[in-house]
């Protein structure tokens, strides 16, 4: 797993930073363009601080489109992590927090502490929470993200078929959406029309306020992701091997499972449940790099995450001023063929992850 030149003659370092170069353009061009065309020029002098406030775009672009944007990385980032550490705590290639249902628990936790605070429930879904209000809600999503991923891995740990643990994966989270759907069912029709909004996804309504709780706990997800690269590794050869390396594998599967229902978590309460990110953007990390090795599928991840996520935000804002698409809609448009593609990969033998 030693970090060898490209196919293409190029170093993985050097593709990496290509990528990170492509992540400040996205970037850019995600505050840049919308319902309103900004120049570039205004986007550099807003970002660097040298916008005046009584400037026509200090206000759209400080107040919405940034936060969006740095929203949108926070979240791809986060999802991708979680989505290879699942991938190979599990050894399976389709496992992400959508799919094995842990977003679905992350939704009944913030379902919860909304109905237990009464009328809060439109507060929050109107981004009127605080920095304190929002770690409750990040934790509560993370501990029902964990009460989904805790059995599944009890399953994955009994059971060598990949399919079984993924069908048992999708109906506990077709079983809570159920559920949550039920709860939420006596609210009153803006809160529900609010939480039905906030079931499509969206990077949009998180404020600078949000923000204070959505970096830290997002920073400590992708820290745990980073300093635990070792142990992934050891965990692709198996759990014999990863103990005769004289790995705690049970820890290690605790500190994991903690991280991926950290990140999947945090993104969920914030920004909806968010499907086929944590699937398609380790894959396109492998397929690009050629690598299973997380020396740098990790960075990679947090990369292209980034980066993919951002485009996404960029294309459900593709009809301007006669409205918005749906993020979830854009996500599965970008997710879907990933996934038949690892399907039919897999089938022939090909994924190592």
């Amino acid at each position: 797993m030693s970090l060898e030149h490209h196919e293409f003659g190029l170093r993985p370092e050097v593709i990496l930073g290509l990528c990170a170069a492509l992540l400040v353009l996205t970037l850019l061009a995600a505050i840049a363009l919308g319902s309103t065309a900004i120049p570039f020029s205004s986007v550099f002098d807003a970002v660097l601080g040298q916008l005046p406030p009584g400037h026509p775009d200090h206000d759209i672009i400080l107040g919405i489109r940034l936060p969006r944007a740095l929203t949108a990385c926070l979240a791809g980032a986060a999802l991708g992590v979680a989505g290879l550490q699942m991938q190979t705590l599990l050894r399976n290639p389709l496992a992400d927090p959508f799919v094995l249902g842990v977003t679905s628990g992350a939704s009944l936790g913030v379902a919860l502490v909304v109905l237990a605070s009464g009328s809060a429930i439109g507060t929050f879904l109107a981004s009127g929470m605080g920095w304190s209000d929002g770690f409750i809600v990040v934790g509560a999503a993370t501990l029902g993200g964990l009460l989904v991923l805790v059995p599944t891995l009890a399953i994955a740990a009994r059971l060598k078929s990949a399919a079984t643990v993924l069908i048992f994966g999708l109906m506990v989270g077709y079983a809570i959406s159920a559920f949550v759907t039920v709860l939420i069912a006596g609210a009153a029709p803006y809160q529900l029309e609010r939480w039905t909004a906030w079931g499509f996804g969206s990077f949009s309504a998180v404020t600078w306020t949000q923000l204070q709780v959505l970096v830290p706990v997002i920073a400590l997800g992708l820290g745990i992701g980073l300093l635990s690269i070792k142990q992934l590794n050891a965990l692709l050869l198996g759990e014999n091997y990863a103990r005769s390396m004289g790995l705690n594998t049970a820890l290690m599967r605790l500190v994991t499972m903690g991280s991926a229902s950290l990140l999947a978590g945090a993104v969920t309460a914030f920004c909806g449940p968010i499907g086929f990110l944590g699937i398609a953007i380790p894959h396109t990390a492998r397929a690009l790099f050629r690598t299973s090795d997380h020396r740098l599928l990790v960075p990679a991840t947090i990369v292209l995450g980034a980066e993919i996520a951002l485009l996404a935000q960029l294309i459900s804002l593709l009809p301007g001023q006669f409205g918005v698409l749906p993020l979830n809609a854009i996500t599965a448009l970008i997710g879907a063929p990933i996934v038949l593609l690892v399907i039919l990969r897999s089938r022939r033998g090909v994924f190592s992850g």
